[in-house]
């Protein structure tokens, strides 16, 4: 099983995922979408598997940050157009398990189940 988890470095929740990840040794590839960015095929494939909704991280910092206009009436595409323009919008972490299954967040019992 090919796992790959996409966050940012910094997060401490990513922090947590990654040593839970570590320490019960499963490999996974680590991809940094502040850094190296996110496409919309990714974002469109992850809205279809979990929703916008659960992927549009509305505590985030950034987003509290927009105008309130630009809160306002948020679908499925205003919501893929804001977390391209702000990764940091996209809640933390992502897990792509490479079988059509994706975990958004963590908590370590749903990631024990996952990978068992």
């Amino acid at each position: 099983m090919s796992v790959t988890i996409y966050g940012i470095k910094t997060c401490d929740t990513m922090k947590k995922a990654r040593t839970w990840l570590d320490t019960h040794g499963k490999a996974y590839a680590f991809h940094d979408y502040r850094a190296e960015g996110i496409d919309r095929a990714h974002l469109d494939a992850w809205a279809d598997k979990v929703g916008w909704e659960v992927l549009l991280n509305k505590t985030s910092t950034t987003f509290r940050a927009l105008p309130d206009g630009d809160k306002q009436g948020i679908d499925r595409a205003k919501a893929i157009d804001l977390m391209l323009a702000e990764p940091t919008m996209i809640k933390r972490p992502v897990l792509d398990l490479g079988n059509g299954k994706l975990l958004v967040g963590f908590k370590p019992d749903n990631y024990a189940a996952a990978l068992a």
